[in-house]
């Protein structure tokens, strides 16, 4: 049995790579005047996975990459209304309702009758909590860790933290590289 139930958010609990998706065509669209968009589309990612180290995860990270990504495929000649059209992915993206995934609710209500539950989600802090509160699905969490990483020793950290034995912990989410793998690392 388990002591603690735990969840990923983004695209555990609620749709969130859409948001990427969608704004990652509208630059590939806006810069193939400078570029073909393949390249746009290649540039951008290979910006983004090295930007991570700097900037963590998140919208605004990934607008920073996009403007980073704009600079150099434009070689430094982009226009400052596409700037401003990145800017606005940005703000449309934060702005963006969350779509809680069909079942979620009555599944974390029926899960929190028998187990304490606790989120465990890697992003921007202010971007994060925005989404469990317009979500409506926090009342369900007695404890949530928006963590920079999810890594052996962030998760071995908040267990330290709250207490619970590693085998007694359960970790529940859509990526085996963030949400599965570090936890069976620890036990």
């Amino acid at each position: 049995m388990f002591d603690v139930i735990a969840l990923d958010a983004d695209d555990t609990l609620w749709d969130n790579e859409y948001l990427y998706s969608e704004a990652k065509k509208k630059f590939v669209f806006l810069l193939s005047e400078c570029q073909p968009p393949e390249e746009c589309a290649r540039r951008l990612d290979q910006i983004e996975l090295e930007n991570v180290h700097h900037y963590g995860y998140g919208i605004k990270s990934f607008i920073l990459s996009m403007i980073q990504a704009a600079l150099e495929l434009s070689e430094g000649q982009v226009a400052a209304e596409n700037i401003a059209a990145i800017l606005g992915f940005a703000r449309e993206m934060l702005s963006a309702e969350v779509r809680v995934i069909d079942g979620v609710g009555e599944t974390l209500a029926s899960l929190s009758q028998s187990h304490p539950l606790m989120l465990i989600t890697k992003g921007d802090p202010s971007e994060q909590l925005r989404k469990i509160e317009d979500s409506g699905l926090g009342v369900f969490f007695r404890w949530v860790e928006v963590v920079a990483d999810k890594s052996p020793a962030v998760y071995r950290a908040i267990l330290e933290r709250y207490n619970i034995p590693p085998r007694r912990f359960l970790m529940v989410g859509n990526s085996l590289r963030s949400d599965i793998l570090p936890v069976l690392e620890i036990g």
